[in-house]
Parts: structure tokens; C-alpha cells; sequence
């Protein structure tokens, strides 16, 4: 615990960093000189957002490797990301039928013109998916939130009869959303409770590559408004969260204006998902504060992020803090979209978009893959990415990559239903956010990308304190409850 020397104005700290000088996730007491001083001032009594939670996805992918390492390992991984001593996650995402990182094409509804979904079975996740799911509940003390998302559904509900691409045939509309709802009882059978969902993932496609069905703005919102609310809400279900649009933040303003045009169009829209695909530093604050604006008492969940177009670096925590990632725009994004699609390091990428996304109006911040192995998958289309654990089942390793301790940052220290507060920092190159947790605590998180340290001095009302921050980190300051 460090504190100021004046007695009656002393604002007792702890202080957690990860750096590229090697501290992950570390306790520190002791700190270096600082020339660069920077002030920040904490402001409770501001309050914004309430959280809803950090963490990451349960993939087919993922849980296929788990299946693959020693128990010892699979165990550590999972406590890794769920236990109260590891990130805690909170917040969690799940595929629904298959997706890219999952090892095959399947679909719960494997029988064709079965409109009443009689023959529906989630039998394809039995082995991999559920195991992993109830294994990181039983880590978890606080338990954590887990919504589904599907990407597409079975091909012959479809106009192309495809896995890729195509939409959903308006015959069977009232079949997608009875789907919704056997799959919240199928798990709830397993002893798995789904708190909601996301209606698409990517309704406007991912370049016809793998899994995916597209709707239009109004077509999502009339899906919603007249089968998929009206379905789970006659089903007992209506308590379960509709996430609608999940994509890219550059096109966020036409669906909210369409989710929530009116009273009768925001019924059943409990908030909108996003993702951060469109560009590798830019977090697109006016349309995160839009949708904000357009619907102040909705959720705003980043529901899917990861280093994508790159095969993992392994056991090289320096590249991770490096500008030699790329992602799928640096050689195809349009001639007009290039600039935003500049090499970066991965740290950097993610601490600046969850910083970012805190500071304007986002509630959750859900990473892909947990787990991936040393190529980057598996994954049928061989769409290759990085996640924050990377292991290799043929020799038993685990690789937890400095994106992991980046997460845990956030994850472990602002807990649900904490609430984004006022914090005004002197120092625009200092990313900086705060949140008080519902036990009272206070979790600052601090992310210094430059090649400077920096001093710190940290006002709470008449209290004070002053630490510094290393060049390229990221710290989480916490003020323990009284």
C-alpha cells in the first residue's frame, strides 16, 4: 500500500503493472524518476455508465485445444481467465451453430424443412463447448454473464441455401426465433443460464469468407419487433437481453437510428454490440456517443475484438508491445480506409480501445478466442488470429501472451455494476479512466504508450497521491474501500 506523507490527507493506493520491461500484472511499490508530471483528478460524484462486464469468448476452437492439453494445464487456463485470482472475467460471448474458429460447418437444426425444430439438438457442443463453459462456472465465485450469437442458420432456412452469405428465407422467420428459444432451454438442461443475445453477428457480411447471414437495418429491427421479442417474451423468456447490430462502430449510427426509431422499434432492443474491425486505433467516439445519445438507457457492448491476419508470436512478449502487427485492411481495405490501417503493437491496440471505449459510453468489453494454438487456430476457413492465450497441444505448452495481462487489467479490477466516473487528466498523451466498483474501491487504469515515464499525481477530493508510470505500460491504481 503506498500513501502520501501528510497524515490527514494521505489516499492510500495499490498499484498493478504490465510493461514492455517486463512487469505482468506485478504490485509495485517502488517507482522511478519522472520528469514528465501529469495530474489526475478524480471525480465520484460524476457518475456514468454502469459496467456490465470484461472478458472474452467460448469458441469451438478454443475448446477443442483444452481438449487436447493435460488436465493440469487445461485447469490452469481456465482459472487463469475466471478465478477471483486470475482476470475474473464477467462477460462472456458464445457462438451459436458454428462460426470460423469452430472446427467444422454444423447447425443445431440438421433436419431440413423442420420448421417446428423438433429434430433441434446441441449435441455438436457436448464434447468441446459445454465442458468448457461449466468448468470456467465453477472457477468463477461471482459467476459471469454469457450471451449467444449466431452466424448464420442452417442453410436451407437460407434464399442461397449456403452457409455463407445469403438471408433468412421470411418463411422462416417464426422458426429463427423458436430457435432462440430451444437453444436458452438445451443449455439451461445442461445447467447453463444464457443472459441474452446478439440477433447477427456481422449482418453486413465478412466478405463472403465464412458463416454469415445479412440483414439490413430494418430487416434486423422488423426480425426483432415482430418474431424475435414477441417469441421469447411468450415463452417466459423476455427477460433475456436483445443486442442488435454487431459490427464495426463506422456504420453504428443507421442501425441505432433504426433499432430505436420510435417506442414500438426499441421494445425488445435491450442495446447494440459492436466490434473494432474498422480500423486499428481509431475507437469512432461521435458514433459511440450517438448511440448513446440516441438511446441513454441501452446497453453498448464491445462484443468482439482480437489481433486478426497474424499468426501468433510465440513466447516473444517483446513483439506484442511492438508496431509490426498488421490486420486484414493493411494490404485490402479500400484505397480511402488504408490510413486506418497502419501497422501497430497489439498492447497498444487493446488497452487504447478499452480505454476508449470506457470513455465513451461502452458498458462491456468482450475479447474473441480465450485460446488459440501456435498457427493461430484451428479454423476451417483458416482465417488466422492471436488470442491472449496461445498453447501448443502437441508438446503441452502455454504461452499467456502480455494481451492477457492487459485484459486483467480491466476485468479483474472493475467489477459489474461498477460505474464509470469523472476523471480529468492533464495529459492527453496519458489514456486514462476510472471506475467505483459497488464495494466502494476505485479502479484507475492508466495506459502510457510513449518511450517516457511519467509522474503522477493523483487528487480524491482533499486526498493525494503521487506514484509514476514506466514508459510503454499500463497500470490499474486501485483505492480500497474505506
Amino acid at each position: 500500500m503506498i500513501s502520501c506523507n501528510t497524515e490527514d490527507k494521505t489516499l492510500a493506493i495499490e498499484v498493478f503493472e504490465t510493461s514492455e520491461a517486463g512487469n505482468k500484472l506485478s504490485k509495485i511499490t517502488e517507482f522511478q524518476n519522472a520528469e514528465e508530471k501529469v495530474v489526475l483528478k478524480l471525480n465520484p460524484d460524476e457518475k456514468l455508465q454502469t459496467i456490465t462486464g470484461f472478458g472474452g469468448a467460448f469458441t469451438e476452437s478454443s475448446a477443442y485445444l483444452l481438449n487436447k492439453l493435460s488436465k493440469e494445464n487445461r485447469k490452469k487456463i481456465i482459472d487463469a481467465y475466471f478465478s477471483k485470482d486470475g482476470a475474473h472475467y464477467s462477460l462472456t460471448r458464445t457462438h451459436m451453430n458454428s462460426c470460423d474458429f469452430s472446427v467444422s460447418n454444423y447447425s443445431y437444426t440438421p433436419i431440413e424443412g423442420d420448421k417446428d425444430l423438433e429434430h433441434f439438438t446441441i449435441e455438436e457442443d457436448k464434447d468441446d463447448l459445454i465442458p468448457f463453459i461449466k468448468e470456467a462456472m465453477a472457477a468463477s465465485t461471482d459467476g459471469f454473464k454469457i450471451f449467444g450469437s449466431p452466424w448464420t442458420a442452417a442453410p436451407w432456412m437460407k434464399d442461397n441455401n449456403n452457409w455463407v452469405g445469403g438471408k433468412l428465407l421470411p418463411e422462416y422467420y417464426d422458426t429463427w426465433a423458436l430457435f432462440f428459444s430451444k437453444y436458452v432451454d438445451a443449455y439451461k438442461a445442461e445447467g447453463i443460464d444464457i443472459w441474452g443475445f446478439t440477433v447477427e453477428n456481422e449482418p453486413l457480411g465478412n466478405g463472403n469468407n465464412w458463416e454469415s447471414m445479412h440483414y439490413s437495418p430494418d430487416e434486423m429491427t422488423n426480425f426483432v419487433m415482430n418474431h424475435l421479442g414477441p417469441k421469447l417474451e411468450a415463452d417466459g423468456k423476455g427477460d433475456l437481453k436483445i443486442l442488435g447490430y454487431d459490427q464495426n462502430r463506422e456504420h453504428l449510427k443507421e442501425w441505432v437510428d433504426s433499432q430505436f426509431k420510435n417506442e414500438e422499434t426499441s421494445k425488445y432492443f435491450d442495446g447494440t454490440a459492436i466490434h473494432w474491425y474498422a480500423s486499428t486505433f481509431e475507437v469512432f467516439p461521435e458514433e459511440l456517443q450517438y448511440a448513446h445519445n440516441k438511446a441513454p438507457e441501452k446497453l453498448l457492448i464491445q462484443s468482439e475484438a482480437c489481433v486478426d491476419a497474424e499468426i501468433p508470436v510465440w513466447q516473444d512478449d517483446a513483439w506484442y508491445w511492438k508496431k509490426e502487427a498488421t490486420d486484414w485492411g493493411f494490404e485490402w481495405a479500400p484505397e480511402k480506409d488504408r490510413h486506418m490501417h497502419p501497422k501497430y503493437a497489439p498492447v497498444n491496440r487493446y488497452a487504447r480501445d478499452i480505454i476508449g471505449c470506457l470513455n465513451n459510453w461502452v458498458d462491456g468489453w468482450v475479447d474473441w478466442n480465450m485460446v488459440l494454438d501456435t498457427k493461430g487456430g484451428p479454423n476451417w476457413f483458416k482465417n488466422w488470429c492471436i488470442a491472449p492465450v496461445i498453447v501448443n497441444p502437441v508438446t503441452d505448452e502455454v504461452y499467456f501472451t502480455p494481451l492477457y495481462y492487459t485484459m486483467a487489467h480491466f476485468s479483474k479490477y472493475i467489477r459489474p455494476e461498477a460505474e464509470v466516473i469523472g476523471l480529468e487528466n492533464s495529459d492527453k498523451k496519458l489514456m486514462a479512466t476510472a471506475a467505483i466498483n459497488p464495494d466502494g474501491s476505485i479502479a484507475i487504469v492508466l495506459f502510457n504508450e510513449h518511450n517516457t515515464p511519467k509522474h503522477i499525481s493523483l487528487l480524491l477530493k482533499d486526498k493525494h497521491v503521487d506514484f509514476a508510470i514506466d514508459a510503454q505500460a499500463i497500470q490499474t491504481i486501485v483505492i480500497p474501500t474505506k
